[in-house]
């Protein structure tokens, strides 16, 4: 059973795809996660990049986020988090993508987007991770003081890109890890 779990929408379930294509992220990581956050999602502009149920961009959602863009490759999964848009009342605050990621930044991008936060919680052997907070960076998409929160295998941990990125924080959670991630200024 995926929830959400805080503000305006907490305790409600939202729907996800079956099968292993997604893995919706466990309410203890998710609670920790946005304790870590708290205090920046109210009236946030967020990205949920590879979006899966839209688990993480429809918490930002409940918490007060003032616009969420979520997107995922798999038009099944855009279903679903259309359907859980609707179920919610979010249809005025999200809005559903259904791009492959870089495509999708590349769009965004040319829209003259920009986030406050942004979250990645992309296929974790497909080496995906670092080009996708690469690219975001690259591409402005991120506000400064814009952060980039990123799951990934425990054992993954990202490096650094000298002046595009950094890492701020790293936490492991069981077999998974987060790693928060702001724009190197140097």
């Amino acid at each position: 059973m995926v929830r959400i779990i805080a503000g305006s929408a907490r305790g409600r379930r939202i729907e996800t795809l079956e099968g292993m294509e997604t893995r919706p992220t466990l309410d203890r990581v998710k609670e920790a996660v946005f304790g870590s956050l708290q205090f920046r999602i109210p009236y946030a502009r967020v990205l949920d990049l590879f979006a899966g149920s839209g688990n993480l961009g429809l918490e930002a959602a409940s918490r007060g986020a003032k616009r969420v863009v979520l997107n995922d490759r798999n038009p099944a999964c855009v279903e679903i988090i259309r359907r859980n848009i609707a179920a919610l009342g979010f249809s005025e605050t999200a809005r559903t993508m259904n791009l492959d990621y870089a495509a999708a930044i590349e769009w965004l991008s040319e829209e003259g987007e920009a986030f406050d936060l942004a979250f990645l919680d992309p296929p974790y052997r497909e080496g995906l991770s670092e080009d996708a907070v690469k690219r975001l960076f690259l591409s402005r998409l991120m506000l400064p003081g814009g952060t980039v929160v990123l799951e990934h295998a425990a054992e993954l941990v990202p490096k650094d890109a000298p002046g595009i990125y950094r890492i701020v924080r790293t936490k492991r959670f069981g077999k998974c890890g987060y790693s928060w991630i702001e724009e190197d200024g140097e």
